[in-house]
């Protein structure tokens, strides 16, 4: 399992001209097993996009035993990014379709005028800074509305080229934790910019710019501009991913 804070990185795929999470991980394991290294992960994220717990699979010729692959891997990489724990798969393991669920969580700093003093500027990198939302309650209805399976095209990126954007969202929470208020998302996956649209249209209800009840209308719409407001990258984490 990987942790990884996005910032400074083009998202996790291999990219031309771009720094991505891949590549330096890629590059780290060919240095040390002197031997080319294909990683496939549980599901790419994007540019500025976190990770604490994403799952990547590859094979291997090495007489490192797994049990301290992860500790000896990390001395290869850069400090923001780390391999928490490594186990032996079966050989027909496939980290992105084995998965059954994903779990991602949003979170955004919900600063009022009296907290700003108090930020921790780290935070931020984890955190999208933005003014106070007053109705967490009216965001709670609107995320109920996710849950289940639905065309999810109105919250894909305009350029998803998926040959289904029906997808199934399972739990979808809004919650508030001292100055942060959090969304969970979990599903059995997603669509390029999904979460961030998502949650960026609980934000819109949250300042009373959108209907709490209009997220079936909007998914009706099979348009991307129909569900309004992307929210920033460098407030989404990957939590976990599941598996049987």
């Amino acid at each position: 399992m990987i942790a990884y804070d996005g910032t400074d990185y083009h998202g996790w795929q291999r990219q031309p001209n771009m720094v991505t999470v891949q590549q330096v991980m890629e590059e780290a394991m060919e240095g040390l097993f002197q031997q080319p290294v294909k990683l496939k992960c549980s599901g790419r994220t994007d540019a500025g996009v976190h990770a604490q717990g994403q799952v990547a699979n590859f094979k291997v010729d090495t007489p490192i035993p797994c049990r301290r692959m992860h500790m000896v891997l990390n001395r290869y990489l850069p400090g923001d990014i780390r391999i928490w724990r490594a186990e032996d798969v079966a050989d027909d393991f496939d980290a992105n379709y084995c998965a059954i669920s994903k779990m991602y969580r949003y979170t955004v700093y919900n600063r009022d005028i009296r907290d700003m003093a108090r930020t921790i500027p780290t935070q931020l990198r984890f955190a999208y800074d933005c003014p106070v939302i007053r109705d967490v309650q009216a965001m709670r209805i609107a995320a109920q509305s996710f849950v289940g399976e639905h065309d999810f095209k109105s919250f894909a990126a305009s350029t998803c080229d998926k040959k289904t954007t029906i997808r199934r969202v399972l739990r979808c929470q809004v919650y508030r934790e001292g100055v942060f208020v959090h969304f969970d998302v979990e599903g059995t996956g997603f669509l390029h910019n999904m979460v961030r649209n998502m949650v960026g249209y609980m934000m819109d209800v949250g300042y009373h710019k959108r209907d709490p009840y209009g997220v079936h209308a909007a998914m009706a719409a099979k348009d991307r501009s129909a569900a309004g407001t992307r929210a920033p990258a460098n407030g989404l984490c990957l939590q976990w991913v599941r598996y049987p």
